[in-house]
């Protein structure tokens, strides 16, 4: 017997095969019958939100242990701009003038998958949201280098599959976009954010607004490209403002370059995780 469990109840698993295999009824072939765990219908309705939130949560990271995992490299960036190669099909010409930003996001994700591949590919995990553009490039880096990496990709009305050079065993999909967002972050070592749009400002102002209130350790914040950050959002207004203080513009790094971004991390000083918001009231 090579049962592994350390139960000794009968096998969910060999339950939910020995039920398909049942004779044909009025009574076997009722919805009522079927394994509550085994029916889609049943685990779809709204009163089990719950649990598909459960589930989500646990079957990624049951998986990341068992693939002994224990830290990432995130990428966030736009699934519009092209690869250099391509930038001619570009819709915008601003598009075509960042997929530079595609060769950077591959080179750096070699820069890290050498480390991570050095660990036994336990630490420095590329992982992107598994589509095209700045996370296809992610991906190909990471498997040009001879490593692994992860896509959390999400069902969209007009999403395709994962772009072909995420690790198939590391290829995950998800119905939350809450729980999705948790996993980028749970092992987070580093968070790299190039050009984007909705998308990629919703990820990178959720990480940033974690670690601003303390709610998440403190980690290498790069954002590749100072031009197109600085032209899409007015930082120092912000701090002006009062809206957010001077200390939050210290939480991230603008970087040009796969080297600079590795530099960076290198040179990153550890700082303890905020019990305080600087500008903020305390009551």
């Amino acid at each position: 017997m090579d049962d592994d469990r350390r139960s000794a109840f009968r096998d969910a698993g060999d339950d939910r095969t020995t039920a398909a295999g049942v004779p044909q009824t009025p009574q076997t072939l009722s919805p009522s019958y079927r394994l509550a765990f085994a029916d889609d219908d049943f685990l779809c309705q709204k009163e089990l939100r719950p649990v598909r939130l459960q589930l989500e949560l646990m079957k990624f990271e049951m998986l990341l242990d068992q693939h002994g995992i224990d830290s990432t490299i995130v990428l966030f960036g736009g699934a519009r701009i092209p690869a250099p190669a391509d930038r001619e099909t570009a819709r915008t010409q601003t598009l075509a003038d960042l997929s530079h930003f595609y060769e950077e996001a591959r080179a750096f994700a070699a820069l890290m998958t050498e480390r991570s591949v050095a660990s036994g590919n336990r630490d420095y995990v590329i992982c992107t949201g598994g589509g095209p553009g700045v996370m296809e490039a992610g991906n190909r880096g990471a498997d040009e280098a001879g490593g692994v990496s992860i896509g959390l990709n999400i069902v969209l009305p007009h999403e395709q599959a994962p772009n072909p050079y995420v690790t198939p065993d590391l290829a995950f999909n998800f119905h939350y976009f809450a729980i999705r967002k948790m996993h980028f972050l749970m092992r987070a070592r580093a968070i790299c954010v190039f050009p984007g749009g909705f998308g990629t400002l919703d990820e990178m102002f959720e990480a940033l607004t974690l670690i601003q209130t303390g709610r998440m350790d403190r980690v290498p914040f790069l954002l590749f490209g100072r031009a197109f950050w600085e032209k899409i959002i007015n930082w120092d207004a912000l701090a002006d403002a009062g809206t957010i203080s001077p200390e939050d513009l210290e939480l991230f790094r603008f970087v040009e370059s796969a080297d600079e971004a590795a530099k960076t991390i290198d040179e990153w000083k550890p700082a303890p995780k905020r019990d305080e918001i600087p500008g903020r009231s305390q009551r």
